[in-house]
């Protein structure tokens, strides 16, 4: 074991002891694949300001299997704070992240969030999800759905029966997985 793998074991028992939440242990060079790989296809394309990536491969409790990719330049996603300043102005077309508040807001909701939950779970028809406790009305049920859909985080199926697009799994799950204390 090298020291880095020690201290971090170190620190998830010390954190056990005292009762606080465990340590994350401390990843290594191997446990950086990913950013890794993106680092050097970065420096291939010649792309100073970086990037991201985020990816994921999962199987719902439905058993359906969802692989998927994306990743996007630091400058496509910052752009250039102003106006366009000229030839020597280095950034891109000021990016307007406002077009995102539809699709955040969407999610920021608990009944919302519990609803895209049990969708993914199978649960996939409005009568379904209307049994559930603790959801509202009927009415309040479909005012989720509208707003879920409206924001594509849903789509409908016919019939009264929802489902999270596929495109649209694996960016849940990850914006889910960013907004965790």
């Amino acid at each position: 074991m090298d020291l880095e793998e020690r201290v971090s074991e170190l620190e998830r028992r010390l954190g056990a002891l005292v009762g606080d939440r465990p340590a994350a242990p401390r990843p290594t060079g191997a446990d950086f694949w990913a950013l890794e790989e993106l680092k050097s296809q970065l420096s291939e394309a010649g792309t100073a300001d970086g990037g991201v990536l985020y990816t994921g491969a999962v199987r719902l409790p439905t058993g359906e299997r969802y692989e998927w990719q994306y990743g996007a330049l630091t400058e496509q996603l910052l752009g250039d704070e102003g106006d366009d300043d000229g030839p020597d102005d280095p950034g891109g077309p000021r990016v307007d992240w406002s077009e995102s508040a539809e699709s955040f807001a969407a999610l920021g909701h608990p009944v919302r969030l519990r609803l895209l939950r049990e969708i993914l779970g199978g649960r996939r028809t409005a009568a379904e999800l209307a049994a559930l406790e603790e959801t509202g009305t009927t009415g309040q049920i479909y005012h989720h759905l509208r707003q879920l859909t409206g924001a594509g985080w849903l789509h409908t199926t016919g019939r009264g029966r929802y489902e999270v697009p596929g495109t649209r799994v694996v960016p849940l799950l990850v914006v889910l997985t960013a907004a965790r204390p």
